[in-house]
């Protein structure tokens, strides 16, 4: 018998953090998807359908499991509260959301929920690490937990390092040594590096004798797409651009200050340089530095050259 399969992840609060907004964060959508991995090992004869914003349509499409992708309207709640599923999972804390995820017939329910005294989301009884992994992380600003092994741990699969999947195929080839990913989301602010920290990278690199591009496709996601999978090294900040890198498989380096690296998993494939800043609330999550010390004016683009050489001559041993 099929398991009919219900997620809800549109992309407009942050999953394991407390963040909620109204601007779509691509990247928290697409590190979701190792979850149908886990999906498909616990129910492997299952029909999925993923509900999603308009904005994160493209990272889902010719998911090959995804069997049907819903996006979100005026229209779509009402068709949703009509339908049965045997397994819903709503990673949305919007309590708009959650109290739609309330209302769908689902028979086994992981994620969150809402909380009618509070008017505020809360988790299902299979969704309480999510809220385990909120308090801790607001009490200790860490944590060893990656963001899809949580996912993949509140359905009762183990987690093996389960990949990023999408459906995109990239037109492109290797063409470039060093791709610079410097564009982050309007959410955080916080998370870019200077413009002038980026030309000096670029000038070191080149120097080097490496080839170097800037990221292109900032209008256009497949354009991105074809441009991430035309580097063979992606320099990033904590946006997209680092999930879609690992999603192709390329050689990373994470540049990170205001948020925490620890929630990435970096598939062997990635390597993370921490701003040397002397703050105490780093990391914070802050959409506008509150100290002015500005953590990612700090970070060491020496190191960032030299890990760039080790990665890059390891690419070429193989």
């Amino acid at each position: 018998m099929t398991v009919k399969i219900l997620i809800i992840k549109l992309g407009y609060s942050e999953t394991l953090d407390t963040e909620i907004g109204r601007v779509p964060s691509l990247g928290d959508v697409l590190r979701t998807t190792p979850v149908l991995w886990a999906l498909k090992e616990k129910y492997p004869d299952s029909h999925i359908t993923w509900l999603v914003s308009e904005n994160a349509e493209q990272l889902l499409h010719g998911n090959k499991f995804i069997d049907r992708i819903l996006m979100w309207d005026a229209f779509v709640p009402f068709q949703l509260m009509r339908e049965k599923f045997d397994v819903l999972i709503n990673l949305e804390k919007i309590p708009g959301v959650a109290a739609l995820s309330d209302m769908i017939d689902g028979w086994t329910r992981y994620g969150f929920r809402f909380d009618s005294v509070t008017g505020r989301y809360h988790a299902y009884e299979s969704g309480l690490s999510f809220i385990d992994y909120i308090e801790k992380k607001k009490k200790t600003n860490n944590t060893k937990d990656f963001w899809q092994k949580v996912l993949i741990e509140m359905l009762g699969v183990e987690w093996k390092g389960q990949e990023y999947i999408i459906g995109y195929k990239p037109k492109t080839e290797e063409m470039h040594d060093v791709g610079l990913n410097y564009e982050v989301g309007s959410k955080w602010p916080t998370k870019a590096m200077p413009m002038e920290r980026w030309k000096e990278l670029e000038k070191k690199l080149q120097h080097a004798g490496y080839t170097v591009s800037w990221q292109r496709g900032l209008k256009d996601l497949y354009e991105y797409m074809d441009w991430i999978h035309s580097c063979k090294l992606i320099i990033s900040t904590d946006s997209l651009g680092i999930h879609l890198a690992f999603t192709f498989k390329k050689n990373v380096i994470g540049i990170f200050g205001s948020t925490d690296s620890q929630e990435i998993y970096l598939y062997d494939k990635g390597k993370v340089i921490h701003s040397h800043q002397a703050c105490t609330y780093m990391p914070c999550y802050y959409s506008k530095c509150i100290t002015g010390l500005n953590c990612m004016n700090e970070i060491n683009i020496d190191k960032v050259i030299e890990t760039s050489r080790e990665m890059l001559r390891k690419e070429k041993a193989l």
